[in-house]
């Protein structure tokens, strides 16, 4: 089922709003110390899981949170595993997305160099007016590390989540 990310948001250890925040690995975030390219995916408020990719080197603890897609084939599947009626709203934010996709623990710690879980390049080319930068959403606790303009979005795409 392919599809396009039109939403993310960065993470890195040396700020508040990172789970590896001062290089601290405990059990739930050991996987984000792996090389890049692997999936660090956690239940967020014991109800979601979500979907990152590990973007450093091994030992230091930086992902990528993967908020949003455009479906490019397999909307029905997706639309029956959310529930949810409008297109446009089943990938809408990390939580759905990752219930549209099938996505749970079971894909932490995967490399997405393998065959259960990846991310390809497609033919679709974006220039950089296209893409926007904004505060992260639900960080909070974060203080002045939350208004770091760490999430990414393409332009008046109706796929990426509502704050």
């Amino acid at each position: 089922m392919p599809r396009i990310i039109v939403e993310t948001e960065a993470y890195s250890h040396t700020e508040k709003g990172c789970h590896a925040y001062n290089n601290r690995m405990t059990t739930r975030n050991e996987v984000m110390f792996n090389e890049g390219g692997h999936a660090y995916v956690y239940l967020c408020y014991g109800i979601h899981y979500l979907f990152n990719v590990v973007t450093n080197k091994n030992g230091i603890g930086d992902a990528v949170l993967i908020r949003a897609l455009e479906p490019l084939k397999g909307v029905d599947i997706m639309m029956k595993r959310t529930g949810v009626k409008e297109p446009a709203r089943i990938t809408s934010g990390p939580g759905k997305l990752t219930k549209a996709m099938g996505i749970d623990r079971g894909l932490n710690g995967k490399s997405l160099l393998g065959r259960e879980v990846w991310i390809e390049e497609n033919d679709a080319r974006l220039t950089g007016a296209s893409i926007q930068a904004s505060p992260r959403i639900g960080i909070d606790y974060a203080g002045k590390d939350a208004e770091l303009p760490w999430r990414f979005t393409i332009k008046d795409n109706p796929w990426i989540s509502r704050k």
